[in-house]
């Protein structure tokens, strides 16, 4: 059994949105795939580092989708 803590991958991406009522996309072949991230903290800084860039467009919306829930959805 290894010491090392579970990993928990994060996907950080963000696009311009229809409106601001959903989480629909303008165009998904624009999207901006930050990176993914070891842990929930590394990801939630670098979706606060995006979206205070981008304060300004209201449209502009990044996410922090945890990959980890969707590798292994039995277990978290």
């Amino acid at each position: 059994m290894s010491d090392e803590p579970k990993q928990l991958l994060h996907l950080v991406f963000g696009g311009e949105l229809t409106d601001l009522d959903g989480l629909t996309f303008k165009d998904p072949s624009k999207l901006d795939l930050v990176g993914i991230y070891p842990d929930f903290a590394s990801a939630k800084k670098a979706w606060k580092a995006k979206a205070q860039m981008t304060v300004d467009n209201a449209q502009m919306r990044y996410v922090v989708v945890h990959l980890h829930r969707l590798l292994e959805p039995d277990h978290d």
